[in-house]
């Protein structure tokens, strides 16, 4: 059979494979991530169907992805609210970083995978998915919620220290030395703060050059200048991912609202084709010796993000209803724990057992976040009424 062809047909058992696991996967009320990596898994060296005829295609599809996830995350929030959440919400970021990125560290360090493992740890189990978060939280109605703005203020801090974060970490898997890591980091901070400027003043010229009436030729622009955007960031040695949220932040008002409708089933196919990629690039006999690893960082983050979102809302006076619902619509890691664990290890500098933990984590995450979200109203109905009374009771002892 023709090369061509074959190619064809695996790229169209991949396509129909990934449609039927994600209406599967919405049909039960989860995220489609954990299936579509165990459909790279499923169809990766040492799976069971291993697939060959369409690995250029497949790569270049996965960085198309990391494009748009963080360019149609740029385009959620204008430069206007990035800088209130930040103002507003910064102790909130810097505990949920103390709290989260610390047990992937940790793990990293005990496993022996050193210092650079230890960052590329960090960041996976840091940073939750948005994605995930805003999906559920739309589907059980509560994005006019009172603790749902302290969600979302969480949610912009960690996209703003993805975006310092990122050119870092590509630095140090660049093998820099600490001069140019305190180099990457001063450059990553200098530019987000231009662009976060540059984007209050003159955000709405950056629209004007993207924006068309004519669905085509705004669509091609759009994606045009994200991949240019990633394309030169990428090659200053800045992360293809951080260009294009810094473009999505850039562009506003209408166009960025047009940008994402029209972008968003690109995003979902090449996001997906992604998560695909990185199970693939996985052997699912790794997976088993650092799965009680990934089991046990899942339970330890999964009382950190809660916590986070209990302490942020209780801040601003939520009662323990609103902060429960908080800390568990947090819960949920995803896509982009797997474009760190994607980047490190392409870099071929970190143990090849992080590519199976962070799959093996990303897959327990993206189950138990959507999970913990619905059930935490009936448990926290069950369980704060008693610990209340139990308080009370100690206080009446002690008086």
């Amino acid at each position: 059979m023709h090369e061509s062809a074959i190619a064809l047909i695996e790229l169209g058992a991949i396509f129909f494979g990934l449609g039927i696991l994600g209406r599967l996967a919405w049909k039960i009320g989860i995220s489609p991530i954990p299936f579509y990596l165990l459909g790279g898994l499923f169809f990766g060296s040492g799976g069971l169907v291993p697939l060959s005829g369409v690995t250029e295609f497949t790569d270049l599809a996965s960085e198309i992805g990391v494009v748009l996830l963080l360019l149609l995350l740029g385009l959620e929030y204008s430069a206007a609210e990035l800088v209130t959440g930040l103002r507003r919400s910064w102790l909130a970021g810097l505990v949920d970083i103390v709290l989260n990125a610390t047990p992937g560290a940790v793990v990293a360090l005990v496993l022996g995978w050193g210092p650079v493992g230890a960052l590329a740890m960090a960041g996976v189990t840091y940073i939750s998915s948005s994605g995930i978060v805003a999906k559920v939280l739309g589907e059980l109605g509560r994005l006019g919620n009172r603790e749902t703005p302290v969600v979302l203020s969480i949610l912009v801090l960690e996209d703003l220290a993805m975006a310092a974060y990122l050119p870092i970490l590509t630095a140090v898997l660049a093998g820099a030395t600490l001069l140019g890591g305190l180099t990457a980091i001063g450059v990553s901070l200098v530019v987000v703060t231009l662009v976060l400027l540059l984007a209050l003043r003159y955000g709405r010229y950056v629209s004007k050059i993207v924006d068309s009436k004519i669905p085509e030729v705004f669509l091609l622009r759009v994606l045009g200048a994200a991949l240019l955007v990633a394309g030169f960031a990428q090659e200053l040695q800045v992360s293809a991912a951080v260009g294009a949220f810094l473009l999505g932040i850039a562009i506003s008002g209408s166009t960025a609202q047009n940008a994402a409708r029209m972008l968003e089933p690109l995003r979902d196919l090449f996001a997906a084709m992604f998560f695909v990629v990185f199970g693939l690039n996985t052997v699912p006999s790794t997976i088993p010796p650092v799965l009680g690893a990934a089991v046990l960082l899942a339970l330890v983050t999964t009382v950190t993000k809660v916590g986070t979102g209990w302490w942020a809302a209780k801040r601003q006076g939520i009662g323990s209803m609103g902060r429960a619902r908080a800390g568990a619509a947090l819960v949920a890691r995803g896509e982009f724990s797997i474009v760190i664990a994607g980047l490190a290890v392409s870099a071929g500098v970190v143990d090849h057992r992080l590519a199976a933990l962070t799959t093996a984590y990303v897959l327990v995450m993206g189950i138990l976040g959507p999970v913990a979200a619905r059930v935490v109203e009936p448990v926290a109905r069950l369980t704060v009424p008693r610990l209340r009374a139990t308080r009370a009771q100690i206080r009446h002892q002690e008086t």
